[in-house]
């Protein structure tokens, strides 16, 4: 696919990740700025939303084993209190 030519401005601090997000996936700058436009393009569809919405309804809906109904959005602490 053909590529357009655009001039973006970032500040100091975002060019600074972006460069080292850049040598650590070993990637040009460019193409990690089209791959992220790309994931935030496809966070917008339509259908990429409403299965968030469905996904989002479901929470706390169901309990686990032991009765908690919050595993979906305490998952991290579950995981470290596993760990330990």
């Amino acid at each position: 696919m053909p590529k357009l030519r655009t001039q973006i401005q970032f500040t100091e601090e975002q060019a600074r990740h972006l460069r080292i997000v850049s040598r650590r996936e070993g990637l040009s700058v460019a193409e990690l700025v089209r791959r992220y436009v790309d994931t935030g393009l496809a966070a917008e569809s339509p259908e990429r939303n409403e299965l968030y919405a469905r996904a989002l309804a479901l929470l706390g809906r169901f309990s686990d084993r032991e009765g908690a109904r919050d595993v979906a959005v305490e998952h991290d602490r579950y995981l470290d209190d596993a760990w330990q």
